[in-house]
């Protein structure tokens, strides 16, 4: 499968689980976001002390309503347009439906102390791209956070190399179709993306699951 197809089934697939995953979320379904990963995107968010965050496919934009809750203004944005009309109606922040695509040729005319990217970087080219335009968006001492399956945890029983994979809802509950692909990127892989983007990698945290003690998640930090 080439990435041009694999990057139209990740947009296709997203658009027929939408509703889907908007309950999910809404209902706290998904174990890992309730007991680690949410609060864990959140206390990096806060650490920075930010006024203004650019959510990168936001979702249906809880992250923008509980960091509204804390004074941050937030700016969101996704490309799947039910997702980006349950986050409008909620509130929280202004929304707006814009592909990574649009994002790499600048079409959002904002800057921020932080833009983070919760669970939210799916593909290959299209990751890069965005990537690379996160310097344009970053206000002076800004930072960028990535929050993504840690790669321990995203090898199964395939080799450990960047390569795309099949996804999976599992976890998630009812009511699920057909699932997206995912561009898995090694430790290596995450790193050679951000210094392709001219970005610098400041930090690393690796939230532990409660239960099994084992990395739920990493987080990037990159300025």
């Amino acid at each position: 499968m080439t990435t041009a197809s694999s990057e139209r089934l990740i947009l296709d697939a997203w658009e027929v689980n939408a509703q889907a995953w908007e309950r999910a979320v809404r209902d706290r379904r998904i174990e890992s976001r309730r007991l680690v990963t949410d609060q864990a995107i959140v206390e990096a968010v806060l650490s920075r002390a930010p006024r203004k965050v650019i959510d990168l496919g936001c979702g249906e934009g809880w992250l923008a309503r509980t960091l509204a809750g804390a004074g941050v203004q937030v700016v969101g944005v996704d490309v799947v347009p039910s997702l980006v009309e349950a986050a409008q109606s909620h509130g929280g922040g202004e929304f707006h439906l814009l592909s990574y695509a649009d994002v790499a040729a600048r079409a959002l005319k904002q800057r921020a102390d932080v833009v983070v990217c919760n669970f939210s970087l799916l593909g290959e080219a299209s990751v890069n791209e965005l990537l690379a335009s996160v310097p344009s968006l970053l206000e002076a001492g800004g930072v960028l956070l990535v929050q993504t399956l840690h790669p321990l945890a995203g090898t199964g029983t395939e080799a450990y190399r960047d390569g795309w994979r099949d996804g999976s809802w599992d976890g998630c509950g009812e009511g699920f179709g057909k699932p997206a692909p995912w561009y898995f990127r090694t430790l290596g892989g995450w790193l050679a993306a951000f210094r392709a983007a001219g970005l610098e990698l400041l930090r690393i945290d690796e939230p532990l699951h409660p239960r099994t003690g084992r990395p739920a998640s990493v987080i990037f930090m990159a300025g």
